[in-house]
């Protein structure tokens, strides 16, 4: 295999580009397994090539010696390749970011059995400053803590005797508007603006993530053999994911597949949506009568970019002066209009696919204020009786 293709570039949350190479070591005498190496954090890919050549030059004339595995980073290093194999890919680029960006250049460093609850409790109480979740931080960090307790490496866990530190916040005068949600009108306001801008296809796509509750991936994964015209239903199996070669289409965030029932306006603009696709989509080349034809591809008719929605939708509240809400609210929006219609927590949960309630319940507990005004009257009714 050439260099180019072995060495691979990423990006820290600060845009800056690294790269990194792993590099097949041969097979261990004493298990018989297939051995790797990997070398991250090179500034240049010209720095990356010198690594893997003098690395190469070790390994062809015996002289390699494995690193002494001492520091932190190095059973991170250890830890993540058995990590990626037991979760999505998805999954496992947002961990090794975190890692990237908060805890190797804070932690990497220090030799493993040195790591004490003095330190661990520095670097929590530096995260809680600066981060929202730093409490998910923490977890990650602990993580290859636990994994050297296995290895032998060390004999206790430091982070078990930090202390977590409260997150003070001042209560505000003004009316807290932080949920990322809409009620009914709000969401037939937003619906309506995107109908006035004559994009169908836009249009169409926010339409189906507010009536059917999909993430935005599973959206981008739908295929045309998916929607069942005939019964009003739309298959969700596959969502557009990211992994460090690119975008691809895997599994729903939790692995199940569901089936739900969909309004017939839904339909009806699919269906618009599916005539015209056809058309201009043809003008640039491609046919969409194929058999795994996608709903809502890219221009290039291929897997299109799920985070590429945030623009579309800022321009939309920009433009007509809207409350601010992301893609993923209108998930939210979705719940919360299900819960003030009437409906069951089983009947969302299903709905949405969440794996257990508890997720519905944990992450959905929010509701329109019309739901909230009506819980104090139905206790009001329940005693004036």
């Amino acid at each position: 295999m050439s260099k180019d293709k072995i060495i691979k570039s990423y990006k820290l949350k600060n845009g800056e580009v690294r790269y990194m190479f792993r590099l097949y070591m041969g097979v261990d005498s004493l298990t018989g397994k297939a051995m790797s190496t990997t070398r991250r954090s090179f500034k240049t890919k010209a720095e990356a090539q010198d690594a893997l050549a003098a690395l190469r030059v070790q390994v062809n004339n015996r002289t390699y010696k494995k690193r002494a595995i001492d520091r932190y980073r190095d059973i991170y290093n250890i830890w993540i390749e058995h990590y990626e194999n037991s979760v999505q890919d998805s999954t496992f680029l947002k961990t090794s970011r975190v890692f990237r960006n908060h805890i190797l250049p804070d932690m990497g460093d220090y030799k493993i059995d040195m790591i004490d609850v003095a330190i661990c409790q520095m670097h929590v109480d530096q995260w809680a400053k600066k981060l929202k979740r730093f409490s998910m931080v923490k977890a990650y960090a602990v993580m290859v803590i636990t994994f050297a307790m296995r290895r032998g490496l060390i004999d206790k866990n430091p982070f078990e005797l930090v202390e977590i530190p409260i997150v003070k916040k001042r209560i505000s005068f003004e009316e807290d508007e932080d949920d990322n949600f809409y009620t009914r009108e709000q969401l037939i306001e937003l619906l309506h603006c995107f109908k006035k801008e004559e994009s169908l296809r836009r249009y169409t796509f926010f339409h189906l993530l507010a009536f059917s509750g999909m993430r935005k991936g599973e959206a981008f994964g739908l295929m045309w053999r998916d929607v069942d015209f005939v019964n009003n239903e739309i298959r969700i199996n596959k969502a557009v994911t990211r992994s460090e070669e690119g975008l691809y289409l895997g599994p729903t965030k939790n692995g199940l597949s569901r089936t739900i029932k969909t309004d017939n306006k839904t339909m009806d603009l699919l269906k618009m949506w599916k005539r015209e696709q056809a058309e201009k989509y043809l003008e640039r080349g491609f046919k969409t009568s194929k058999k795994n034809q996608l709903v809502f591809p890219n221009t290039k008719n291929d897997l299109h970019e799920p985070n590429k929605t945030y623009p579309w939708l800022k321009r939309i509240l920009d433009k007509y002066d809207l409350e601010p809400i992301t893609t993923h609210g209108l998930r939210h929006t979705h719940c919360s209009l299900l819960f003030e219609a009437g409906a069951t927590i089983k009947e969302v949960q299903v709905r949405l696919g969440h794996k257990d309630v508890k997720t519905t319940l944990d992450i959905y507990t929010h509701v329109t204020k019309k739901t909230q005004a009506g819980t104090i009257e139905k206790f009001k009714e329940y005693l004036s009786n």
